[in-house]
């Protein structure tokens, strides 16, 4: 079966129109309206019970440079051959991960999980068995917070993901989380927790202690934390998980009663209320980027990481400044950042801040102590959709399993928040402390496992393509008409329910197009480079591959088929949809 897609520059007349064929159907869908000229794409499927390969017509062009498409007969088109058997050797120049490849082989195409997971990294699964776990699990990507540990201890965990990368085959990224300038408590003596009970008083103070904490004592790293509070202010810790009420205040230190008892963990965000509403006053001042995070900054660059997500973005600024940095301090470096959204600042200038980022988070946990618990759903289907809609990565993050860390079954009302995540099709699901430090990090990662996938499963089955505009996004000639192929590529795989979009792209931009449409079938994204595949691997529905190709997509294809045929992954008679963002067309075809 031969089947083609092709953009034609406008003519005198807007459509090409094709000698009738028997058993041919034409399709012309409008994809570019400019006020004076139209530009469309014409299908045309050659069905092959009536037309075989090397007697149909097909639309070409001259890879987008001239414009001017032609009509191929059988005389100067030939039919792409049967892929030549494979040695091992050969099989082995495509890289895929190697669970994605296992579950391919079983289960086939429907059944990979689109969403992506990211697991945080911390004392209950840094070792490379414990992080081998986690990407056989369905790790994604693996993220350090700064805010605990040394930096020699996040060099070492890094080096275990990548050596777990090099020797069995994952393509796990690695994100850095920055700590940021906000309100926190400090290390807590060297504690890994503490219980605060109801009733009783601690002392929380800016002095600067030994290496031993007086009892009930909390140091806060903000020196104007004392002059900011009074007496009667509620102070929430790690966004209410345990509520505090100042009692008195002597000099630095500052005397409070445990109202909502709970789990003191160290580094914790705090925040003060004052008759209902959140005190800013100074806190606002501080830069978000503080002199600490500048040199995790600096380190993440040095080690390669994948992401550094920013914590209390306020504006967009901040990313552009950041932005310009990481390119003086690297120059080719790739390292996406991500703006945490976890503060009223960020709530106010979304828009220009996830434009300016590469991705969003949305830091439920410090965003439900900025602003009122009951409006922390509203704000995340709010990000969620934005960052579709200007094609951003989203990450939905804290709290979805906090049960877990310290039971081995999660509540009915988390798993019915996981859900929700999903249904609104962000890409990917954070664990927290779950993974770094809860007692069942593997058990919480296979529940995202399998929610995500059965959602996305009943989503595809009740057959809810959501009718969510999206906008252009392209700001060249050359973006807009990248934009329209995915668009209508996406349209096309639902309506044929092909098996998989193949996708070559250097840069990865066309798998990002593709992404926020979520198709119903998975996408098979092939790029040259091993840190595009990493970056990919956030994004939702997208399966990273490491494939060396040319300018010519038929040598692609047929050198696809055969590595992904002799590895038992898919098999002669699937149904495929390839674009490029070498050549502006839309390909259709049968695996041979």
């Amino acid at each position: 079966m031969s089947q083609s897609l092709q953009f034609l520059t406008p003519s005198r007349s807007p459509y090409l129109i094709l000698p009738k064929l028997p058993a041919t159907s034409y399709l012309r869908i409008p994809v570019i309206n400019i006020p004076t000229k139209k530009y469309f794409i014409t299908i045309t499927k050659s069905l092959s019970s009536d037309l075989d390969a090397t007697s149909s017509q097909v639309l070409a062009s001259g890879n987008g440079q001239s414009g001017v498409a032609r009509v191929l007969s059988a005389d100067n088109v030939g039919a792409i051959p049967s892929p030549a058997p494979l040695d091992s050797g050969a099989a082995a120049a495509i890289e895929v991960d190697a669970v994605t490849e296992t579950e391919l082989k079983e289960n086939g195409f429907r059944s990979t999980r689109r969403t992506k997971i990211i697991c945080t990294i911390g004392p209950a699964t840094c070792g490379f068995e414990q992080l081998e776990a986690l990407a056989v699990g369905g790790m994604n990507v693996a993220r350090i917070n700064m805010c605990h540990g040394t930096r020699e201890w996040h060099q070492t965990v890094i080096k275990r993901v990548r050596r777990l990368n090099e020797e069995k085959g994952f393509a796990v990224a690695i994100m850095m989380d920055t700590e940021g300038s906000e309100i926190h408590m400090g290390d807590l003596g060297g504690a890994a927790s503490t219980k605060a009970e109801d009733g009783e008083i601690w002392t929380f103070s800016v002095r600067a202690f030994g290496s031993m904490l007086p009892e009930r004592t909390i140091n806060v790293n903000y020196d104007g934390f004392a002059e900011d509070v009074k007496v009667g202010d509620d102070l929430l810790v790690d966004g209410g998980m345990v509520r505090f009420e100042v009692i008195k205040k002597i000099g630095p230190d500052v005397k409070c009663r445990c109202t909502d008892p709970g789990l003191l963990l160290p580094r914790a965000n705090l925040t003060f209320w004052r008759d209902g509403s959140l005190v800013r006053e100074r806190n606002a001042m501080l830069p978000t980027i503080s002199s600490k995070d500048w040199l995790d900054i600096d380190f993440g660059i040095a080690e390669g990481v994948d992401f550094i997500a920013i914590s209390f973005v306020k504006s967009a600024e901040v990313i552009n400044h950041l932005k310009s940095y990481i390119a003086a301090r690297s120059r080719g470096s790739d390292i996406a950042v991500i703006a945490k959204i976890e503060s009223i600042d960020s709530l106010k200038n979304l828009e220009e801040i996830i434009q300016a980022s590469d991705g969003a988070m949305v830091a439920r946990g410090d965003l439900g102590a900025q602003i009122p618990l009951e409006q922390v759903p509203s704000a995340q289907q709010k990000i969620v959709h934005l960052c579709r809609q200007l094609n951003k990565p989203v990450i939905v993050a804290s709290q979805l399993l906090e049960s877990m860390i310290e039971y081995p079954t999660p509540t009915r009302a988390e798993v019915a928040d996981v859900s929700e995540a999903v249904r609104q099709r962000a890409d990917a699901l954070m664990l927290s402390g779950e993974s770094a430090m809860g007692q069942y990090p593997e058990k919480a990662l296979a529940v995202l496992r399998s929610v995500s996938v059965r959602i996305e499963k009943w989503w595809r089955e009740e057959k809810r393509h959501e009718a969510m505009q999206l906008p252009d996004v392209g700001t060249s000639f050359a973006d807009k008409i990248s934009e329209e192929i995915c668009n209508s590529a996406a349209k096309m795989a639902n309506n044929l329910e092909v098996d998989a979009i193949f996708v070559y792209t250097k840069t990865g931009h066309m798998a990002s197009l593709l992404s926020r449409c979520r198709p119903d079938c998975p996408i098979f994204a092939f790029t040259t480079t091993t840190s595009v595949r990493r970056r990919l691997n956030l994004q939702w529905g997208l399966i990273p591959f490491r494939l060396s190709f040319s300018d010519d997509m038929e040598s692609n294809l047929n050198k696809t088929f055969s590595l992904l045929k002799a590895r038992g992954m898919i098999k002669s008679g699937d149904l495929v949809i390839a674009v490029s963002d070498m050549l502006q067309s839309i390909q259709v075809m049968n695996v041979p």
